[in-house]
């Protein structure tokens, strides 16, 4: 096993690089960084040649990119021209752990991304646990009472849930308990930010902002999952093993939680493992939507504006993220099922 991590290690690093030159050579044709950095203002033809010169954007695409990766030694840039750097400048390189300063918030790029990564991951992974339990202890259910009367009740909201666009859900669930229920004279829920600035950032108020936003994205969530777990269930109830069981007597809660769903759930892991590193990611509709503050927003808003550093640096946490949970996803296979074996 641990031959095989250090082989899939090694097979990502290039992976990684490569995935890393693509980005940024679709980065550099996006927009134009230096448009934005004069404000409300159009930047001067002057500034723009001069900034240009020093953040290197004068020089060829690949040569950008190999002092984005190793660093350089440009000086800091001096925005304004009144000789006193605005703090854009000095690199250590992306394999040094340093990618750069903020194009827009004029603060390294990490530190941007690291103030918003705790919201996401608050919403995406209290989200995440929902969608799972509930819909294995729905799915699981389905499978064991097909076709009665709850497992077409939940094959037909699924469905409903699973063909509704995500920001269809959260307009909907707004209208309903944000804007209809304060209109009905109900307890109606918050719709945007993560707290109510009159009350201040407590446990009481995030908790209650992320009730729409977190019922809007396990929603549509939920209703694949749970299909996906009810036919997983389906086939391996109709295994030959499991009918053994059954012939031997073992009670009929070993055989569905210990037999058939630690098999049934190796498919399920897969479909986990390429989930969780884009949960890193942020939901792009539902924050904009909502006005959460994660990193699904803080890409848009940074992509729009050409922010090089900023963009790269969520593009390449979830690249990472990508390959190290897949090498954590072969583990799981090996360890729900002791005939995968990995040499």
């Amino acid at each position: 096993m641990t031959r095989y991590i250090l082989r899939r290690i090694l097979q990502g690093i290039p992976l990684i690089f490569l995935i890393s030159l693509v980005l940024y050579v679709m980065m550099q044709n996006m927009g134009d960084p230096l448009a934005t950095m004069g404000g409300r203002s159009v930047t001067r033809k002057e500034d723009r040649e001069r900034l240009s010169r020093q953040l290197g954007l004068d020089q060829p695409v690949i040569v950008q990119y190999v002092y984005w990766l190793v660093g350089n030694d440009w000086q800091k840039v001096d925005l304004n021209g009144d000789g006193i750097p605005d703090g854009y400048g000095i690199r250590k390189g992306v394999l040094r752990g340093d990618f750069g300063n903020s194009l827009v918030a004029r603060q390294p790029a990490m530190d941007v991304i690291m103030d918003r990564l705790p919201n996401t991951l608050l919403l995406m992974l209290t989200s995440e646990v929902i969608v799972i339990f509930g819909a294995l202890l729905l799915g699981v259910y389905s499978a064991l009472r097909q076709y009665s009367f709850l497992d077409n009740l939940v094959t037909t909201f699924s469905f409903i849930g699973y063909s509704m666009p995500i920001f269809f859900l959260a307009l909907t669930a707004m209208y309903l308990f944000a804007v209809n229920f304060k209109r009905w004279g109900l307890p109606y829920l918050p719709t945007v930010g993560m707290y109510d600035p009159q009350i201040g950032n407590t446990p009481g108020q995030v908790l209650l902002h992320m009730i729409l936003p977190v019922m809007t994205i396990a929603v549509n969530s939920f209703s694949g999952y749970s299909r996906y777990i009810r036919s997983t269930m389906l086939e391996a109830l109709s295994q030959d093993y499991i009918r053994t069981a059954r012939a031997k007597g073992l009670p009929k809660r070993e055989i569905v939680f210990i037999h058939a769903l630690k098999n049934a759930s190796l498919p399920i892991v897969t479909i986990v493992g390429l989930d969780l590193p884009f949960l890193l990611g942020g939901a792009l509709v539902t924050e904009r939507i909502f006005a959460w503050p994660g990193m699904g927003r803080l890409f848009i808003d940074h992509i729009s504006r050409g922010d090089t550093p900023v963009v790269m640096g969520i593009m390449m946490i979830i690249a990472v993220s990508v390959v190290v949970f897949q090498i954590l996803t072969d583990i799981v296979y090996a360890w729900l099922d002791p005939r995968i074996r990995y040499e």
